[in-house]
């Protein structure tokens, strides 16, 4: 393939961005590749195909002055309109190219959230390139892959400690032609850094002519996005998505929502944005919505999001297990300091909210005087304590939250909806909408999708899901085996989650394959829902690892809540507060973890007995009752890197790091 200025010289279909190109196959590996799309002539899969370039000059033609992107600087915020925001773009793009950013190579991005980032990642694609993301815990190692394998021209990352990264393995990465550092003093002494302003200075000074010949060869079915999936077994693969992969799934899910509201609805962006959930939402969602976005400061998962929910007062929100969990402490801390009288009415305004909702669920009416006060009394003031007094959207998504959690939010007029999606499928497959979905459900199946199960004689499960669409990703970059192997002989992508789907087309998730433990005795068992299970019984566990596979019984790994340093996200050996309580409440005087599992302190270890004697009795069968535990020293964290950047457990890493701990359970 011959690029002479940016353009394809031997390329016929010169109508980009927003062309299909016709081919046969629906996969690819192939860096320049491109893909069928499965259209349909009617509903939700017949949309129009339309580029991320196209989608952003449509919302630039419908709502130019509507906020778009702010960022938080010197106590102000500062915010960009969707006109600004495409004409920075094209500016970026036009530097990029300035600086060697060839067709189908990377822009990789390395850092917090911010107008930087989302800059960078659109004007990559504009540009001809991909987009790809690294996570900001990444070591220098983890970050050499992603650029390495992607072929990257360009690495923009936000700060020196990240720039030092990179540095640190420049020598390696012969195709790396720049590095943009976005925040903070700029040595640009070293040959090949710049700075965001002169970056900005370079791409004005371009004219618009060979940015507009690359935007003309770009197709829908062509590759913009890397996704790395979190490789906790191997190096992470690069998922491959196409501008159809990301626009279509957030038309499929902005069209579930039902409720968007252009230049009105406000999010706040603080997931990390090398993750997919953030990326459609944050960055695809928002932009087909003219939703205007607010960045969290750096620390958000470190304690600081609370107070930008309650300065910004976000109309939809998405956090991930962990949030929602933190949230749930905090009331539960709250409630427990209050007198008699407040804590009567609490209940009782539960109980109003718990019977409201579950009369909506079933089809019924539900709105009584006694929700109407409970609301105005209670439910409303939780809402503005949280920061989510404007919000018409919860939703929960990247790893199961405890039903438990989901009734005591339901039950405060918080209603969370679930989603179900991977990497590989540019997000969502699923999404819940009220008042039609389950607790225990982990969504709606989108329209215009298509699942069936594997292993199963119904078509509604139980066994494997299995998906098609246009949200289904195009393959994984460079590798054929690999792509291959992640679909069957019909072209169903394979999931590896089990699970069946009911009448309402509601999807349930009964488990991971690749987490299933298979005893010695041969009986499959499904860890999270054991898990959490035990987490329910001792509220005041952190985190909870079954452990079984290939064993004569189960037997399981817990954590207490610890306090965290709220400069570095490390966790502390300090008892969080809540948990303190619990322990002194017990008899015991420890305050600390390390006093706990030291002493194996005998009253906090005969709680852990007591919950999970309480467990074991909801076991549906013997092979599934816990018969050993240990207490770990210190509570998994991001940082020590039990934890991926959405807060699930790697269990492969907590194996690896404790298995002295976990062959002591089954010496004898």
């Amino acid at each position: 393939m011959l690029i002479v200025n940016g353009v394809d010289s031997q390329n016929k279909y010169l109508n980009g961005p927003d062309q299909l190109v016709p081919v046969d196959d629906y996969i690819t590996w192939k860096p320049d590749g491109r893909v069928k799309l499965r259209m349909s002539n009617r509903g939700f899969a017949s949309e129009p195909p339309i580029s991320v370039p196209g989608l952003l000059s449509r919302t630039v033609a419908r709502y130019p002055d509507e906020t778009a992107l702010c960022t938080k600087r010197n106590g102000k915020w500062e915010k960009l309109t969707y006109r600004q925001y495409q004409e920075k773009v094209r500016t970026i793009a036009k530097a990029f190219l300035k600086l060697g950013l060839e067709r189908y190579h990377s822009v990789c991005i390395l850092g917090f959230n911010s107008e930087e980032w989302y800059i960078s990642d659109l004007a990559a694609i504009h540009a001809g390139g991909y987009a790809a993301g690294i996570y900001t815990t990444n070591s220098p190692e983890a970050c050499f892959h992603c650029l390495e394998s992607s072929r990257a021209n360009i690495c923009a990352v936000q700060d020196k400690k990240q720039l030092d990264k990179i540095l640190s393995i420049r020598s390696r990465l012969p195709h790396l032609k720049a590095i943009i550092q976005w925040e903070g003093q700029v040595d640009t002494s070293i040959p090949g850094v710049y700075n965001w302003k002169q970056l900005m200075e370079m791409g004005a000074k371009e004219p618009d002519t060979q940015l507009d010949n690359v935007l003309k060869t770009i197709a829908v079915n062509e590759c913009c996005t890397l996704v790395y999936t979190s490789g906790t077994v191997s190096q992470p693969k690069a998922v491959m998505l196409s501008h159809d992969n990301l626009t279509w799934d957030a038309y499929s899910c902005t069209l579930r929502v039902d409720n968007v509201q252009p230049a009105i609805d406000r999010i706040i962006s603080y997931l990390p944005l090398s993750h997919v959930a953030a990326q459609v939402i944050d960055i695809y969602i928002t932009l087909g919505s003219a939703v205007a976005v607010y960045f969290a400061q750096p620390d958000a998962l470190k304690g600081s999001l609370l107070e930008t929910l309650k300065e910004i007062r976000p109309t939809k929100f998405m956090g991930v297990p962990r949030i929602w969990e933190k949230m749930y402490e905090r009331i539960v801390a709250v409630g427990s300091s209050r007198g008699a009288m407040t804590k009567y009415i609490a209940t009782w305004a539960k109980n109003q909210g718990s019977k409201h909702h579950l009369a909506r669920i079933n089809g019924q009416e539900g709105t009584t005087c006694g929700y109407k006060l409970a609301k105005s009394l209670v439910f409303d003031k939780v809402k503005e304590t949280l920061g989510l007094d404007r919000c018409d959207l919860f939703v929960t998504a990247a790893a199961p939250l405890s039903p438990d959690i989901k009734k005591f939010f339901l039950s405060l007029d918080i209603p969370l909806m679930d989603a179900f999606g991977m990497s590989e499928a540019a997000g969502a497959h699923s999404l819940s909408r009220y008042p039609r979905f389950k607790l225990d459900s982990a969504g709606e199946l989108l329209e215009g999708t298509e699942t069936t199960f594997a292993g199963s004689d119904s078509v509604n499960g139980p066994g494997e899901i299995l998906i098609r669409g246009r949200h289904v990703f195009m393959g994984y970059l460079n590798s054929e085996e690999m792509t291959r192997a992640a679909f069957n002989k019909d072209g169903w992508l394979m999931t590896g989650d089990v699970g069946r789907v009911d009448s309402q087309n509601l999807l349930y998730i009964t488990g991971r394959i690749k987490e299933i433990l298979i005893t010695a005795g041969g009986e499959n068992v499904a860890p999270v829902l054991i898990e959490q299970t035990v987490q329910a019984e001792l509220p005041h566990i952190g985190y909870a690892v079954l452990i079984g596979d290939r064993r004569k019984f189960l037997s399981i790994l817990l954590t207490l809540k610890a306090k965290v340093d709220p400069n570095t996200g490390d966790v502390l050996d300090e008892l969080d507060n809540e948990t303190r309580k619990w322990v002194a409440g017990l008899g015991s005087k420890a305050t600390t973890v390390s006093e706990i599992v030291k002493s194996k302190d005998p009253l906090v270890y005969k709680a852990i007995e007591e919950g999970i004697t309480k467990a074991n009795k909801l076991a549906i069968s013997n092979a599934q009752k816990i018969q050993k535990f240990a207490l770990l020293p210190v509570d998994l964290s991001l940082n020590s890197g039990e934890l991926g950047p959405t807060l699930k457990i790697k269990r492969n890493v907590v194996y690896e790091k404790y298995k002295d701990i976990i062959e002591d359970f089954y010496k004898d």
